[in-house]
């Protein structure tokens, strides 16, 4: 059997579909990137999420790999175009998780425009204050997308019956509008938001692309969700812009403050910026799951799995 190293926990229906079609999968993810290193000789391909980064070092010593496949969307801890002029193919499965990512924005918006953060906690307490949570209704906003790929346009589709107006823009693509969502410019967008969504991967273009100067060309105040990519948003620039109120709330499931692999953010030594979310009722967080779902897990392994064989297999 030819076999494949599971560098990551993911959902065993990757194994049990390769399996089928004689691929192997065997799972270490316990050992450092140097053991890993020392027997990368023997698989065809590896699965990983974001444990390590896979650079140049490391493709050197994988001979005979002939995929690298990433449990999710992102591929930004992949040197893919080194990977790619070796012949290893790179693949990833944005259509697993989707769906979860278009549901956690949505719920978060949800979440700050009815102030359900604060009011929960209220509650708990005794306290009963009506007017304080007086909220915000979607209907007849307009909600502005930056980046139309898998992520920005599930978003979309669960805005539909909302009844807001959906902008979207993607430097990369074109004539994609349809019932979900209007085509817009950036200056539309800047124009026209009300919510601006992030749904763009980390790159050296997008990183700290959401700055003060970013910001402040929108017209209106905004409301802020960011879904992707903690770096493609500067903090200490959003903090300034919520309390001039040209930012009146923010959603946030990623932070640049975030470890390589995402499991982790360094408590001992919160930033001063984390530090004023943490305290802001303007302000929702969690913990990088905006794509976690139970079915999600399943499908990213699923779809892998259909990728991996086509690799695997290819004429």
């Amino acid at each position: 059997m030819q076999k494949v190293l599971l560098i990551d926990t993911v959902h065993p229906a990757i194994n049990e579909l390769l399996r089928k079609k004689g691929v192997l999968c065997e799972l270490d993810n316990t050992s450092k990137k140097e053991e890993i290193l020392s027997k990368i000789q023997n698989y065809i391909g590896i699965v990983i999420r974001s444990r390590f980064k896979i650079e140049k070092d490391f493709l050197d010593k994988a001979k005979h790999l002939k995929f690298i496949a990433r449990a999710g969307a992102g591929m930004e801890n992949i040197d893919v175009p080194y990977a790619e002029s070796l012949g290893i193919k790179c693949i990833h499965a944005p259509e697993g998780n989707r769906d979860a990512v278009g549901e956690h924005a949505l719920g978060m918006l949800l979440m700050l425009f009815n102030n359900l953060k604060r009011a929960d906690a209220e509650v708990r307490k005794g306290v009963w204050k009506r007017e304080e949570n007086r909220g915000h209704e979607l209907k007849g906003k307009s909600v502005g997308i930056i980046g139309y790929g898998n992520m920005g346009s599930a978003f979309a589709q669960r805005l539909k019956g909302f009844e807001v107006e959906v902008l979207a823009y993607d430097k990369y693509k074109q004539d994609f509008g349809n019932e979900f969502v209007k085509e817009a410019t950036l200056e539309e967008i800047f124009e026209k938001s009300d919510v601006l969504s992030l749904h763009i991967p980390l790159t050296d273009e997008t990183t700290y692309m959401v700055n003060a100067k970013f910001l402040n060309s929108f017209k209106k105040p905004i409301y802020i969700i960011n879904t992707a990519r903690g770096k493609v948003l500067n903090t200490a620039d959003l903090v300034d812009a919520v309390e001039n109120k040209k930012v009146l709330g923010a959603c946030l499931d990623v932070l640049e403050y975030e470890s390589v692999s995402f499991e982790n953010i360094n408590a001992d030594s919160f930033p001063e910026p984390f530090k004023y979310l943490i305290k802001s009722d303007k302000v929702i967080l969690s913990p990088h799951i905006a794509g976690w779902t139970f079915e999600s897990h399943k499908k990213i392994s699923e779809i892998l799995a259909q990728k991996i064989l086509q690799v695997v297999y290819a004429k």
